[in-house]
Protein backbone atom coordinates (compact mmCIF):
# COMPACT_ATOMS: atom_id res chain seq x y z
CA UNK A 1 0.00 0.00 0.00
CA UNK A 2 1.68 3.18 -0.99
CA UNK A 3 2.08 6.09 1.90
CA UNK A 4 0.50 8.79 0.08
CA UNK A 5 -1.71 11.56 1.96
CA UNK A 6 -1.29 8.57 5.10
CA UNK A 7 -3.85 6.38 3.56
CA UNK A 8 -6.87 5.12 5.76
CA UNK A 9 -9.48 2.15 4.44
CA UNK A 10 -12.91 3.77 4.51
CA UNK A 11 -15.60 1.69 6.40
CA UNK A 12 -16.19 -1.41 5.25
CA UNK A 13 -20.07 -0.82 4.62
CA UNK A 14 -18.84 2.09 2.31
CA UNK A 15 -18.63 1.65 -1.05
CA UNK A 16 -15.59 3.67 -1.10
CA UNK A 17 -14.15 1.22 1.42
CA UNK A 18 -15.65 -1.79 -0.60
CA UNK A 19 -13.82 -0.69 -3.82
CA UNK A 20 -10.66 0.39 -1.47
CA UNK A 21 -10.58 -3.55 -0.66
CA UNK A 22 -11.44 -4.99 -3.88
CA UNK A 23 -14.67 -6.98 -2.88
CA UNK A 24 -16.69 -8.47 -5.02
CA UNK A 25 -20.22 -6.37 -3.45
CA UNK A 26 -17.61 -3.16 -4.49
CA UNK A 27 -18.01 -3.95 -7.59
CA UNK A 28 -21.78 -5.24 -7.85
CA UNK A 29 -22.90 -1.96 -6.10
CA UNK A 30 -20.16 0.21 -8.55
CA UNK A 31 -22.73 -0.85 -11.08
CA UNK A 32 -25.37 0.45 -9.48
CA UNK A 33 -24.19 3.61 -7.87
CA UNK A 34 -21.76 4.25 -11.17
CA UNK A 35 -21.81 8.02 -10.87
CA UNK A 36 -20.82 7.20 -6.91
CA UNK A 37 -18.22 4.75 -8.43
CA UNK A 38 -16.41 6.88 -10.64
CA UNK A 39 -14.26 9.01 -8.32
CA UNK A 40 -13.56 6.29 -5.86
CA UNK A 41 -12.18 4.08 -9.20
CA UNK A 42 -10.09 6.94 -10.46
CA UNK A 43 -8.47 7.00 -6.95
CA UNK A 44 -7.84 3.16 -6.91
CA UNK A 45 -5.69 3.95 -9.97
CA UNK A 46 -4.02 6.84 -8.71
CA UNK A 47 -3.27 5.52 -5.14
CA UNK A 48 -2.03 1.92 -4.56
CA UNK A 49 -4.50 0.49 -1.84
CA UNK A 50 -3.80 -2.68 -2.21
CA UNK A 51 -1.97 -4.53 1.52
CA UNK A 52 1.15 -5.89 -0.21
CA UNK A 53 2.70 -7.06 -3.14
CA UNK A 54 0.47 -9.97 -3.61
CA UNK A 55 -2.37 -8.40 -3.80
CA UNK A 56 -4.14 -7.65 -7.07
CA UNK A 57 -6.15 -5.02 -8.60
CA UNK A 58 -5.20 -4.10 -11.89
CA UNK A 59 -8.19 -6.44 -13.43
CA UNK A 60 -11.02 -5.75 -10.94
CA UNK A 61 -10.01 -1.87 -11.92
CA UNK A 62 -9.98 -2.10 -15.48
CA UNK A 63 -13.26 -4.12 -15.42
CA UNK A 64 -15.15 -1.40 -13.70
CA UNK A 65 -13.39 1.10 -15.79
CA UNK A 66 -15.03 -0.80 -19.02
CA UNK A 67 -18.67 -1.70 -17.46
CA UNK A 68 -18.79 1.54 -16.15
CA UNK A 69 -18.08 2.74 -19.29
CA UNK A 70 -15.27 5.56 -17.70
CA UNK A 71 -13.41 7.92 -19.76
CA UNK A 72 -9.54 6.43 -20.31
CA UNK A 73 -8.31 10.64 -19.75
CA UNK A 74 -7.38 9.89 -16.69
CA UNK A 75 -5.85 6.90 -16.49
CA UNK A 76 -3.88 8.02 -19.55
CA UNK A 77 -3.04 11.25 -17.48
CA UNK A 78 -1.33 8.64 -14.84
CA UNK A 79 1.29 7.37 -17.40
CA UNK A 80 3.03 10.65 -16.85
CA UNK A 81 3.28 10.09 -12.87
CA UNK A 82 6.79 8.05 -11.60
CA UNK A 83 7.18 4.35 -12.34
CA UNK A 84 5.06 3.33 -9.85
CA UNK A 85 2.17 5.31 -10.64
CA UNK A 86 2.99 4.98 -14.64
CA UNK A 87 2.91 1.17 -14.34
CA UNK A 88 -0.24 0.93 -12.56
CA UNK A 89 -1.94 2.43 -14.95
CA UNK A 90 -0.32 0.14 -17.62
CA UNK A 91 -1.53 -2.89 -16.35
CA UNK A 92 -5.04 -1.13 -16.32
CA UNK A 93 -4.72 0.25 -19.79
CA UNK A 94 -3.24 -3.06 -21.10
CA UNK A 95 -6.08 -5.00 -19.89
CA UNK A 96 -8.36 -2.36 -21.68
CA UNK A 97 -7.07 -2.72 -24.50
CA UNK A 98 -7.30 -6.60 -24.52
CA UNK A 99 -10.85 -5.74 -23.97
CA UNK A 100 -10.92 -4.06 -27.50
CA UNK A 101 -10.33 -0.48 -26.03
CA UNK A 102 -8.63 0.69 -29.33
CA UNK A 103 -7.85 4.32 -27.38
CA UNK A 104 -6.24 1.96 -24.17
CA UNK A 105 -3.84 0.18 -26.92
CA UNK A 106 -3.13 3.51 -28.71
CA UNK A 107 -2.34 5.28 -25.54
CA UNK A 108 0.44 2.85 -24.44
CA UNK A 109 1.72 2.38 -27.70
CA UNK A 110 2.17 6.43 -27.87
CA UNK A 111 3.72 6.38 -24.68
CA UNK A 112 6.53 3.87 -25.67
CA UNK A 113 7.37 6.45 -27.99
CA UNK A 114 7.70 9.68 -25.65
CA UNK A 115 7.03 8.77 -22.31
CA UNK A 116 9.87 8.37 -19.27
CA UNK A 117 9.03 4.90 -18.11
CA UNK A 118 8.84 3.46 -21.91
CA UNK A 119 11.43 0.30 -21.11
CA UNK A 120 9.12 -1.10 -18.46
CA UNK A 121 6.03 -0.34 -20.18
CA UNK A 122 7.13 -1.91 -23.31
CA UNK A 123 8.19 -4.89 -21.78
CA UNK A 124 4.98 -5.03 -19.67
CA UNK A 125 2.83 -5.43 -22.70
CA UNK A 126 5.20 -7.79 -24.76
CA UNK A 127 4.26 -10.33 -22.21
CA UNK A 128 0.83 -9.33 -21.77
CA UNK A 129 -0.33 -8.12 -25.73
CA UNK A 130 -0.50 -10.35 -29.19
CA UNK A 131 3.20 -10.04 -30.56
CA UNK A 132 1.51 -8.05 -33.41
CA UNK A 133 0.44 -5.48 -31.43
CA UNK A 134 3.78 -4.23 -30.31
CA UNK A 135 6.56 -6.22 -32.75
CA UNK A 136 6.22 -3.71 -35.29
CA UNK A 137 8.07 -0.83 -32.27
CA UNK A 138 11.41 -1.92 -32.74
CA UNK A 139 12.71 0.86 -34.51
CA UNK A 140 11.47 3.07 -31.68
CA UNK A 141 13.32 0.99 -28.84
CA UNK A 142 16.72 1.02 -30.84
CA UNK A 143 16.29 4.64 -31.37
CA UNK A 144 15.52 5.26 -27.42
CA UNK A 145 17.55 2.24 -25.89
CA UNK A 146 20.83 4.35 -25.69
CA UNK A 147 19.18 7.00 -23.71
CA UNK A 148 18.68 4.30 -21.00
CA UNK A 149 20.98 4.34 -17.65
CA UNK A 150 21.35 0.96 -18.18
CA UNK A 151 21.00 -1.86 -20.39
CA UNK A 152 17.50 -3.92 -19.81
CA UNK A 153 17.57 -7.07 -17.71
CA UNK A 154 14.47 -8.79 -19.61
CA UNK A 155 14.77 -10.81 -22.99
CA UNK A 156 11.75 -9.85 -24.40
CA UNK A 157 10.86 -8.00 -27.01
CA UNK A 158 14.78 -6.42 -26.48
CA UNK A 159 16.26 -9.45 -27.99
CA UNK A 160 13.51 -9.75 -30.40
CA UNK A 161 14.71 -5.83 -31.65
CA UNK A 162 18.70 -7.00 -31.61
CA UNK A 163 19.31 -4.80 -28.49
CA UNK A 164 21.71 -6.69 -26.00
CA UNK A 165 20.63 -7.00 -22.48
CA UNK A 166 22.04 -7.43 -18.83
CA UNK A 167 20.78 -10.65 -18.25
CA UNK A 168 22.23 -13.36 -20.79
CA UNK A 169 19.94 -16.02 -20.66
CA UNK A 170 21.22 -19.27 -19.61
CA UNK A 171 21.00 -21.99 -22.39
CA UNK A 172 17.54 -23.87 -21.84
CA UNK A 173 17.63 -27.20 -19.53
CA UNK A 174 16.14 -30.36 -20.89
CA UNK A 175 12.96 -30.75 -19.54
CA UNK A 176 12.65 -33.95 -16.98
CA UNK A 177 8.86 -34.42 -17.64
CA UNK A 178 9.57 -37.41 -19.77
CA UNK A 179 11.32 -39.27 -16.73
CA UNK A 180 9.71 -41.55 -14.95
CA UNK A 181 8.44 -40.95 -10.84
CA UNK A 182 11.87 -43.43 -9.87
CA UNK A 183 13.67 -41.88 -12.26
CA UNK A 184 13.64 -38.48 -10.77
CA UNK A 185 13.75 -39.72 -7.23
CA UNK A 186 16.80 -41.27 -8.34
CA UNK A 187 18.05 -37.94 -9.12
CA UNK A 188 17.13 -36.42 -5.87
CA UNK A 189 18.90 -39.36 -3.94
CA UNK A 190 21.72 -39.32 -6.50
CA UNK A 191 24.82 -37.01 -4.25
CA UNK A 192 25.89 -35.83 -7.15
CA UNK A 193 22.97 -33.75 -8.80
CA UNK A 194 23.06 -30.64 -8.93
CA UNK A 195 20.64 -27.83 -7.13
CA UNK A 196 19.90 -26.97 -10.34
CA UNK A 197 18.64 -30.66 -11.78
CA UNK A 198 17.07 -31.12 -8.62
CA UNK A 199 14.89 -27.98 -8.79
CA UNK A 200 13.62 -29.39 -11.99
CA UNK A 201 13.18 -32.89 -10.85
CA UNK A 202 11.31 -31.36 -7.97
CA UNK A 203 9.08 -29.31 -10.32
CA UNK A 204 8.21 -32.83 -12.13
CA UNK A 205 7.33 -34.25 -9.26
CA UNK A 206 5.12 -31.61 -8.50
CA UNK A 207 2.86 -31.89 -11.55
CA UNK A 208 2.36 -35.71 -10.65
CA UNK A 209 0.61 -37.32 -8.21
CA UNK A 210 1.93 -36.76 -4.50
CA UNK A 211 4.85 -39.36 -3.77
CA UNK A 212 5.19 -40.80 -0.47
CA UNK A 213 8.77 -42.09 -1.49
CA UNK A 214 10.20 -38.72 -1.24
CA UNK A 215 9.97 -38.57 2.38
CA UNK A 216 13.32 -39.50 3.13
CA UNK A 217 15.34 -37.67 0.93
CA UNK A 218 13.49 -34.33 2.32
CA UNK A 219 16.78 -34.36 5.13
CA UNK A 220 19.16 -34.37 2.34
CA UNK A 221 17.36 -31.65 -0.05
CA UNK A 222 18.84 -28.58 1.36
CA UNK A 223 21.02 -26.39 -1.05
CA UNK A 224 24.41 -26.77 -1.09
CA UNK A 225 25.63 -23.81 1.21
CA UNK A 226 22.66 -25.81 3.82
CA UNK A 227 21.29 -22.42 4.59
CA UNK A 228 17.64 -23.19 3.23
CA UNK A 229 15.37 -25.57 1.09
CA UNK A 230 15.85 -26.37 -2.27
CA UNK A 231 12.83 -24.64 -4.29
CA UNK A 232 9.44 -26.36 -4.89
CA UNK A 233 10.62 -28.58 -2.05
CA UNK A 234 7.97 -26.99 0.70
CA UNK A 235 5.35 -27.61 -2.14
CA UNK A 236 5.98 -30.70 -2.73
CA UNK A 237 5.86 -31.57 1.06
CA UNK A 238 2.66 -30.07 1.14
CA UNK A 239 1.26 -32.22 -1.11
CA UNK A 240 1.13 -34.91 0.74
CA UNK A 241 -0.66 -33.68 3.32
CA UNK A 242 -0.96 -36.06 6.34
CA UNK A 243 1.48 -38.76 4.57
CA UNK A 244 4.53 -36.13 6.12
CA UNK A 245 3.55 -35.76 9.68
CA UNK A 246 5.36 -38.87 10.97
CA UNK A 247 8.36 -37.51 9.10
CA UNK A 248 8.26 -33.99 9.89
CA UNK A 249 7.93 -34.82 13.88
CA UNK A 250 11.83 -35.76 13.19
CA UNK A 251 12.40 -33.00 10.94
CA UNK A 252 11.23 -30.41 13.58
CA UNK A 253 14.27 -32.13 16.01
CA UNK A 254 17.04 -31.58 13.61
CA UNK A 255 19.88 -29.47 14.18
CA UNK A 256 19.41 -27.87 10.45
CA UNK A 257 17.52 -24.34 10.84
CA UNK A 258 15.80 -25.27 7.42
CA UNK A 259 14.45 -28.96 8.13
CA UNK A 260 13.54 -27.77 11.72
CA UNK A 261 11.45 -24.74 10.44
CA UNK A 262 10.30 -27.64 7.77
CA UNK A 263 8.94 -30.06 10.22
CA UNK A 264 7.29 -27.43 12.57
CA UNK A 265 5.30 -26.13 9.60
CA UNK A 266 4.22 -28.75 8.55
CA UNK A 267 2.96 -30.39 12.02
CA UNK A 268 1.12 -26.86 12.61
CA UNK A 269 -0.44 -27.28 9.69
CA UNK A 270 -2.09 -30.74 11.51
CA UNK A 271 -3.12 -29.66 14.49
CA UNK A 272 -4.19 -32.55 17.28
CA UNK A 273 -8.03 -31.33 18.86
CA UNK A 274 -5.92 -30.48 21.70
CA UNK A 275 -4.81 -27.36 19.44
CA UNK A 276 -7.83 -26.31 18.61
CA UNK A 277 -8.49 -23.54 21.65
CA UNK A 278 -5.41 -22.17 21.07
CA UNK A 279 -5.82 -21.77 17.45
CA UNK A 280 -9.14 -19.98 18.40
CA UNK A 281 -7.00 -17.36 20.55
CA UNK A 282 -4.71 -17.09 18.36
CA UNK A 283 -7.17 -15.76 15.25
CA UNK A 284 -8.53 -13.68 18.60
CA UNK A 285 -5.20 -12.09 19.04
CA UNK A 286 -4.56 -11.33 15.27
CA UNK A 287 -8.13 -9.73 14.74
CA UNK A 288 -7.28 -7.75 18.29
CA UNK A 289 -4.11 -6.83 16.83
CA UNK A 290 -5.29 -6.18 13.23
CA UNK A 291 -3.20 -8.39 11.75
CA UNK A 292 -3.78 -8.67 8.13
CA UNK A 293 -0.77 -10.57 7.22
CA UNK A 294 -0.82 -14.20 8.86
CA UNK A 295 -4.53 -15.07 9.88
CA UNK A 296 -5.13 -16.91 6.69
CA UNK A 297 -3.11 -19.67 7.38
CA UNK A 298 -4.68 -19.69 11.18
CA UNK A 299 -8.01 -20.34 9.44
CA UNK A 300 -6.44 -22.92 7.30
CA UNK A 301 -5.65 -24.93 10.39
CA UNK A 302 -8.92 -24.09 11.84
CA UNK A 303 -10.65 -25.62 8.81
CA UNK A 304 -9.57 -28.68 9.38
CA UNK A 305 -11.84 -28.85 12.47
CA UNK A 306 -15.04 -28.52 10.62
CA UNK A 307 -17.71 -28.09 12.50
CA UNK A 308 -15.91 -28.19 16.12
CA UNK A 309 -14.09 -24.98 15.59
CA UNK A 310 -17.33 -23.12 15.55
CA UNK A 311 -15.74 -21.30 18.02
CA UNK A 312 -13.62 -19.54 15.78
CA UNK A 313 -16.72 -17.95 12.94
CA UNK A 314 -17.02 -14.58 14.41
CA UNK A 315 -13.45 -13.96 13.80
CA UNK A 316 -13.31 -15.38 10.82
CA UNK A 317 -16.61 -13.14 9.61
CA UNK A 318 -14.51 -10.43 11.01
CA UNK A 319 -11.07 -10.88 8.67
CA UNK A 320 -13.30 -11.53 5.66
CA UNK A 321 -15.08 -8.55 5.92
CA UNK A 322 -12.58 -6.48 7.04
CA UNK A 323 -9.34 -7.22 5.66
CA UNK A 324 -7.42 -5.08 3.30
CA UNK A 325 -5.24 -7.90 2.56
CA UNK A 326 -7.26 -9.42 -0.31
CA UNK A 327 -5.17 -12.32 -1.09
CA UNK A 328 -5.91 -13.97 2.01
CA UNK A 329 -9.47 -13.16 1.77
CA UNK A 330 -10.44 -16.52 -0.32
CA UNK A 331 -9.08 -18.47 3.24
CA UNK A 332 -11.37 -16.96 5.01
CA UNK A 333 -14.16 -18.18 3.06
CA UNK A 334 -13.01 -21.93 2.49
CA UNK A 335 -12.65 -21.76 6.86
CA UNK A 336 -16.33 -20.30 7.36
CA UNK A 337 -17.51 -22.93 4.49
CA UNK A 338 -15.77 -26.08 6.06
CA UNK A 339 -16.77 -25.50 9.45
CA UNK A 340 -20.40 -24.29 8.69
CA UNK A 341 -21.52 -23.81 5.10
CA UNK A 342 -24.92 -22.90 5.58
CA UNK A 343 -25.84 -19.34 4.45
CA UNK A 344 -22.81 -18.75 2.51
CA UNK A 345 -24.25 -18.25 -0.74
CA UNK A 346 -24.58 -14.77 -0.93
CA UNK A 347 -20.47 -14.98 -0.10
CA UNK A 348 -19.75 -17.45 -2.78
CA UNK A 349 -21.89 -15.21 -5.10
CA UNK A 350 -20.32 -12.29 -4.43
CA UNK A 351 -16.57 -13.46 -4.85
CA UNK A 352 -17.75 -14.33 -8.73
CA UNK A 353 -16.97 -10.48 -8.98
CA UNK A 354 -13.80 -9.97 -6.13
CA UNK A 355 -10.11 -8.94 -7.15
CA UNK A 356 -8.48 -12.44 -6.59
CA UNK A 357 -8.52 -14.90 -9.07
CA UNK A 358 -8.07 -17.78 -6.24
CA UNK A 359 -11.63 -16.23 -4.93
CA UNK A 360 -13.47 -16.06 -8.23
CA UNK A 361 -11.83 -19.72 -9.08
CA UNK A 362 -13.11 -20.61 -5.45
CA UNK A 363 -16.72 -19.09 -6.20
CA UNK A 364 -16.95 -20.56 -9.71
CA UNK A 365 -16.87 -24.09 -8.56
CA UNK A 366 -19.17 -23.22 -5.21
CA UNK A 367 -21.99 -20.85 -6.15
CA UNK A 368 -25.36 -22.07 -6.28
CA UNK A 369 -26.29 -22.66 -10.16
CA UNK A 370 -29.13 -19.79 -10.70
CA UNK A 371 -29.59 -17.63 -13.47
CA UNK A 372 -28.23 -14.52 -12.29
CA UNK A 373 -24.98 -16.37 -11.21
CA UNK A 374 -24.85 -18.69 -14.43
CA UNK A 375 -24.92 -15.59 -16.26
CA UNK A 376 -21.99 -14.17 -13.68
CA UNK A 377 -19.95 -17.44 -14.69
CA UNK A 378 -20.75 -17.15 -18.69
CA UNK A 379 -19.16 -13.65 -18.62
CA UNK A 380 -15.99 -14.56 -16.65
CA UNK A 381 -15.73 -17.21 -19.38
CA UNK A 382 -16.03 -15.06 -22.29
CA UNK A 383 -14.05 -12.16 -20.71
CA UNK A 384 -10.65 -11.34 -22.88
CA UNK A 385 -9.16 -9.93 -19.63
CA UNK A 386 -10.02 -12.69 -17.86
CA UNK A 387 -7.28 -15.19 -16.83
CA UNK A 388 -6.68 -18.48 -18.84
CA UNK A 389 -7.75 -20.23 -15.22
CA UNK A 390 -10.64 -18.60 -14.66
CA UNK A 391 -12.31 -18.70 -17.57
CA UNK A 392 -11.47 -22.54 -18.47
CA UNK A 393 -13.09 -23.41 -14.97
CA UNK A 394 -16.08 -21.17 -16.00
CA UNK A 395 -16.52 -23.35 -19.16
CA UNK A 396 -16.21 -26.66 -17.07
CA UNK A 397 -18.81 -25.28 -13.97
CA UNK A 398 -21.35 -24.18 -17.50
CA UNK A 399 -20.75 -27.40 -18.98
CA UNK A 400 -21.99 -29.38 -16.27
CA UNK A 401 -24.63 -27.08 -15.21
CA UNK A 402 -26.16 -27.53 -18.97
CA UNK A 403 -25.58 -30.91 -18.67
CA UNK A 404 -27.60 -30.75 -15.22
CA UNK A 405 -24.80 -32.36 -13.42
CA UNK A 406 -23.87 -29.67 -10.92
CA UNK A 407 -26.34 -31.33 -7.92
CA UNK A 408 -27.62 -27.51 -6.83
CA UNK A 409 -30.19 -26.82 -9.46
CA UNK A 410 -30.52 -24.26 -12.48
CA UNK A 411 -34.28 -23.08 -11.12
CA UNK A 412 -35.43 -19.50 -11.05
CA UNK A 413 -33.88 -18.74 -7.66
CA UNK A 414 -32.00 -15.82 -6.85
CA UNK A 415 -29.02 -14.60 -4.76
CA UNK A 416 -28.63 -11.31 -2.57
CA UNK A 417 -25.12 -9.73 -2.57
CA UNK A 418 -24.97 -8.74 1.26
CA UNK A 419 -22.03 -7.37 2.87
Amino acid sequence: MSDEHEMVYARIDSLEGLLQRGRGLGAVRALREPQEAAAFVYDGIRRDWRWDGTDDRCLYLARLVHDLELSLAPVLRRLAGDEDACLRACDVLELLALSGSEAAREGLRAYIGEGVHWARVLESVSIGWPAPWWEDLGDIARARIGGEAEPPWMPEPWTRFGIETANRPAAPRPSLDGLGTDELLALLRDERTGDETKFDALRALNRREPVEELLPLVPSLGTEDGLRPLPLLRRAVERLDALAVPAARGWAEDRRPWLARLGAEVLADHPSPGDLPGLVRELAGQWAARSWCGPDRTARRLARFGPDAAEALPHLRRFWLHTPHSYERTAYLKALAAIDPSGLDHVHAEFLWDCEETARLTAITSVPAVPETLERIAALRDDPMETPEVRAAARERLASATAGSTGTGTGAGTVTYAP
